[in-house]
């Protein structure tokens, strides 16, 4: 490129930077991933309130839950949102272009329930739709997002679910949910982000997850959750099999979502609930449950209040866990977490059969780096152990159910002096190749 061409290149490189400046989000929100309540799988699209007063889409069912929150320590435990989700809307917008609440389930209007929610210590979470209608055929958004923004903060809205449905042409995605991102930082309320916009752009082309984390504080890549385990386990694979795209950009204010905690419902074993618990814990999910807070079981309240799992959950350093192993039907995940140590989770994918065992070797799973030379183990689920002080060739024999997870807490312990003995050993173990320190 010859000095005068290049010098144009750079005059209109900064020309468009100006026009289109890549501003990241940056509204101080979803530092550590979301806690909270969304209605969605639980309760879907149930309008009809003269047949199911209980367990329609109204206020009463926000307020309930919200009580619930409270009452049965759920607020304490962290979970602070209560998301409405599709279904909310009148089916018309009011004289002036603004989104109106069905005024039959909804006779206080949102800004009540929003101000019932502030009123409890806890924060409302709404939806709507970056296209022409949502989902589920209510109003969407296309050409009123300023609008929409505005009419959210002025309700005391603290969330919005976004999502990407009946958009004219998908390449107006992108466009959309940039755009909503704007309209809510103008309006000057903290209003966390929560996009759908990778899941819809994934049939066409690999999204751009550098943009999406500058617009987003979490969003959805895979299909929606439903209350199975074939669902959790096609989410899980979905994000091990694209964890070197998608992990990277994970982090304080931005993360990667894969829908809803089912625990509590109807689905999933006992094994398998905290399976789905253990793995949400270490990809750095937002823990958004989908379940019926007025009447969950106690086994299910004592799992998603678990301080140990939310501890890893919220853990400031934000690293998004991987998946770091796959063998003889069972599968090695890890967190880094803030303290030098580790979460380490391993998951029996078998589905028939009896509990099987899975020899742990630290060595092996590669957490040398943070064990170096010990580490203190503490196992967390299926039950509460301290494992004590263990070193990097010292073999723990895990009892893992069929789908169920063992999560291990590793917490480095202040290195000592070793022994000769221990020297060699350890030059002898990092002298062999990797396939070799896996047979071990």
């Amino acid at each position: 490129m010859t000095g005068s061409i290049l010098s144009a290149f750079n005059i209109i490189v900064g020309i468009c930077t100006f026009i289109f400046p890549v501003r990241a989000l940056d509204n101080g929100l979803a530092l550590t991933p979301t806690m909270g309540w969304l209605h969605w799988e639980r309760f879907m699209c149930n309008t009809d309130c003269d047949a199911d007063p209980h367990n329609c889409i109204s206020e009463k069912l926000y307020m309930e839950m919200a009580d619930a929150m409270v009452k049965d320590g759920w607020k304490d435990a962290g979970y602070e949102y209560v998301c409405i989700d599709d279904c909310w809307p009148s089916r018309d917008r009011d004289s002036e272009g603004r989104l109106q609440a069905d005024p039959k389930r909804f006779p206080g209007g949102i800004k009540k329930l929003a101000d019932y929610m502030h009123s409890k210590g806890l924060k409302l979470g709404i939806y709507a739709d970056v296209g022409t209608m949502t989902c589920a055929g209510y109003p969407g958004s296309l050409g009123h997002y300023d609008t929409d923004a505005q009419t959210f903060a002025e309700w005391g809205v603290d969330l919005l679910k976004f999502d990407g449905c009946n958009m004219p042409n998908w390449t107006l995605l992108a466009g959309g949910y940039i755009n909503m991102s704007v309209a809510l930082n103008k309006t000057g309320r903290s209003i966390l982000y929560s996009c759908e916009w990778p899941l819809y752009e994934w049939q066409f082309h690999q999204p751009n997850y550098t943009a999406i984390r500058q617009t987003c504080n979490h969003w959805r890549n895979s299909a929606d959750v439903f209350d199975s385990w074939s669902s959790v386990t096609g989410i899980v694979d979905w994000t091990a099999d694209h964890q070197d795209l998608i992990v990277p950009v994970a982090g304080p204010g931005g993360w990667n979502d894969p829908d809803m905690l089912v625990i509590g419902n109807f689905g999933l074993s006992r094994d398998q609930q905290e399976t789905q618990m253990a793995l949400w814990a270490i990809m750095a999910a937002p823990l958004l449950m989908s379940n019926d807070l007025r009447a969950i079981d106690p086994q299910s309240q004592r799992l998603l209040q678990n301080r140990h799992i939310i501890a890893i959950s919220q853990d400031p350093l934000g690293k998004q866990g991987t998946r770091k192993a796959k063998v003889n039907g069972f599968e090695v995940w890890q967190r880094p977490l803030s303290t030098g140590g580790l979460a380490l989770a391993v998951t029996n994918r078998q589905e028939i059969g009896g509990p099987r065992h899975f020899p742990l070797t630290l060595a092996t799973v590669l957490v040398w780096r943070s064990c170096y030379h010990q580490c203190n183990v503490t196992q967390i689920l299926p039950q509460y152990r301290e494992l004590g002080v263990q070193n990097l060739f010292s073999k723990l024999q895990l009892s893992v159910n069929p789908t169920g997870t063992t999560l291990l807490l590793l917490s480095p312990v202040p290195a000592m002096s070793c022994t000769r003995l221990q020297a060699k050993k350890w030059l002898r173990y990092l002298s062999k190749d990797r396939a070799q320190r896996t047979a071990l």
